[in-house]
């Protein structure tokens, strides 16, 4: 998709508690990663009676060594660690975020999409992005929300 093809929303963001697990994994691996992140986090949160909040996300560092990932949900309040699941939360303050419809491996031009937008109107990123994920890999047209947090310096 090219840059003009995305909506950029601007959005402010409440506090969100989120049960994650956290690794350090080679590109190649990430989508057997997020299965077995997204299995435990929703395994620990029925043994709790809990339920998801929202959509399964996650948010990718790049590191040398592959990218430091934080995978999970949204939950109604924090989680007590169990495992390799732990407490974590979503930023508070404003973001943007843009939609991708199709493969997972055309995601980056949604990221291309929200730089561009902050870079024209003069804002920051202000801490890593992440991706939230509407339909699961079956779909044929997934539908994929990329979150930059962001401020105006």
């Amino acid at each position: 998709m090219a840059l003009m093809d995305y909506t950029i929303e601007q959005v402010d963001l409440r506090e969100q508690h989120t049960a994650v697990v956290r690794g350090l994994v080679p590109e190649k691996d990430v989508p057997v990663f997020l299965g077995a992140a997204f299995g435990e986090v929703l395994t620990v949160l029925g043994t709790r009676g809990l339920k998801p909040t929202g959509m399964p996300f996650g948010c990718y560092v790049p590191t040398p060594e592959g990218l430091q990932i934080e995978a999970g949900f949204p939950t109604s309040v924090p989680v007590e660690p169990s495992g390799r699941v732990v407490p974590s939360s979503l930023p508070v303050g404003t973001a943007v975020q843009v939609v991708h419809i199709g493969p997972y491996q055309g995601v980056v031009g949604a990221y291309r999409a929200a730089d561009a937008w902050l870079a024209d109107h003069g804002w920051e990123a202000a801490g890593p992005p992440w991706e939230s994920y509407l339909d699961g890999p079956e779909v044929a047209e997934p539908r994929t929300i990329v979150t930059v947090p962001c401020r105006h310096p």
